[in-house]
């Protein structure tokens, strides 16, 4: 995933929270709906995420120091394991605890007019921030399924803002859902309702970005397409006879640490491993740019030296 594509996904979802949360507060204000407060709540977890994801690009370009000789990569790793953490902790914790209050009290909703005018504006800027990521994401996701890109994506931007926006979208659905029920109803449980539903969509979401997050930070090796071209880059080297084994680590989002064992002839000179090496290692970088850290180790093919 390109930077510029995931920047312009978080710009364009920040723009939209923003002006959301603020209308969803005025709503809530004039309406005393719950489901509104925990949208508007839901707006600022959401816009605060995004800045956490802005941040978290700005420091990982940071060059290496001697105490981290690799870089600051996984910075963008760190704060998107925040903005689950985040999403949990303030959207999800809070909408439900509002939706069990709300359960016990009486409280209907006034002013309706307030909540279906913000909630359409709502659903329309959702719509166009979805959009914008949806969009951001088919550009790098090729042939994979929906459910495979937020997975496998090394690049933790563009699927938690998917998530984010698309939890935003079903949140809005379960909100018109709760007040349209208790306007109709005249019975203020809709609304708590709608709030609950919020608070468990937001949940079911953060548990999923904390684990597919969680991954990235604790280290993924390359993707096996990756693996393969790696492989085949190293064996095409004159001096390479083959791949004995070999690890890859994703040090950031776009920069790979390649580690492997590789047979050479047993009567080659000291110099003519050393060209091979090279040789190697220019021809990894043309195959798979983003290998960025290579490590390679001469050695016998034993399989063949034993037979």
């Amino acid at each position: 995933m390109s930077a510029s594509g995931g920047t312009k996904a978080i710009i364009a979802a920040l723009l939209a929270n923003l002006s959301i949360a603020a209308a969803k507060f005025v709503a809530a204000f004039f309406t005393g709906s719950s489901s509104m407060l925990a949208e508007g709540i839901h707006s600022v977890a959401d816009s605060g995420n995004q800045l956490l994801l802005l941040i978290g690009g700005k420091r990982a370009q940071r060059g290496s120091t001697r105490e981290h000789p690799f870089g600051y990569g996984r910075e963008r790793y760190f704060y998107a394991f925040v903005v689950a953490v985040v999403l949990f902790t303030i959207g999800a914790v809070f909408s439900i605890y509002e939706g069990v209050h709300k359960l016990s009290s009486d409280e209907g909703v006034e002013s309706p007019i307030w909540a279906f005018a913000v909630l359409i504006f709502a659903i329309i800027a959702e719509a166009f921030s979805f959009r914008t990521a949806i969009k951001e994401s088919n550009s790098v996701r090729g042939s994979q399924s929906w459910v495979a890109f937020v997975r496998r994506a090394k690049s933790p931007e563009l699927p938690v803002i998917l998530l984010e926006d698309l939890g935003a979208l079903l949140g809005l659905i379960f909100a018109l859902f709760g007040v349209t029920m208790a306007v109709v109803t005249g019975d203020p449980v809709w609304d708590a309702i709608g709030t609950l539903m919020i608070g468990v969509l937001l949940a079911v979401i953060a548990i999923i970005l904390a684990i597919e997050t969680k991954s990235l930070l604790l280290g993924e090796s390359a993707t096996p397409e990756m693996e393969r071209k790696i492989c085949a880059a190293l064996e095409s080297s004159d001096e390479v006879e083959r791949v004995i084994h070999m690890r890859t680590l994703h040090l950031g989002p776009e920069e790979l640490l390649v580690a492997a064992k590789i047979a050479v002839a047993h009567d080659d000179t000291a110099a003519e491993v050393a060209r091979g090496i090279d040789q190697a290692e220019r021809l990894i970088r043309e195959a798979v740019p983003i290998a960025r850290v290579i490590y390679l180790e001469p050695d016998l093919d034993r399989s063949r030296t034993n037979a």
